[in-house]
């Protein structure tokens, strides 16, 4: 399938990153979709510590592909940064961004949400506004509860939330881990509750 700018979509899949951004920059609507495919995955993978812990699930994907848009038509190769850590640290800020802004109470579980992935802040961090200070708070938040969430969880449900965090469709986890996809569906939402019930008992340091 060929495009107004005579470069088929194949061919712009064998593309790197950093050539795709110049194309969809240059007005290449179908190098923008390539791109984004390509990164669905890890906008997933953003979003999903925070539907975890009581976000809503839609509204923080597209929050996270707004972020992953902002990084396409902004990314300069004079960044001297891989497009995909210039992009991982858009999506995150945005999200980041979303969370506190949900600080007025009209969207509790979001102000309660915390990142389950410590990696959430490692990061090149050049492009991120964010309070250091805030950041290590909830950076050690995030350890502990993880740490303590997985001591809650059965070995099945360990693997289906390291799975989960990683960007994986309920189909692929299935694969996976030899289990059909309600199976994985239902220990997702075992996962949430017990994540929730620390939350909300505003204690992460005793199950």
């Amino acid at each position: 399938m060929a495009n107004g700018y005579g470069v088929n979509y194949s061919h712009l899949e064998q593309l790197n990153d950093e050539d795709l951004c110049m194309h969809l920059q240059a007005g290449n609507r179908t190098a923008e979709e390539v791109l984004a495919s390509r990164y669905h995955r890890l906008v997933r993978s953003c979003a999903r510590p925070y539907f975890l812990a009581g976000g809503d699930s839609e509204d923080l994907l597209q929050e996270g592909m707004f972020g992953l848009i902002k990084a396409m038509r902004e990314y300069d190769v004079d960044y001297e940064v891989a497009f995909h850590s210039f992009a991982e640290t858009c999506i995150r800020h945005r999200l980041y961004t979303v969370i506190k802004a949900a600080s007025s109470g009209k969207h509790l579980p979001l102000n309660q949400s915390v990142p389950l992935n410590p990696s959430f802040f490692d990061t090149n961090s050049s492009f991120a506004q964010v309070d250091p200070e805030v950041t290590l708070i909830d950076t050690e938040k995030a350890v502990s509860l993880l740490e303590n969430a997985r001591k809650q969880l059965s070995e099945l449900e360990v693997k289906i939330l390291g799975y989960y965090l990683d960007g994986l469709t309920y189909r692929e986890i299935a694969e996976t881990v030899g289990k059909s996809p309600k199976s994985v569906d239902n220990a997702v939402q075992r996962i949430r509750r017990k994540i929730a019930r620390q939350l909300n008992l505003g204690d992460i340091s005793n199950g």
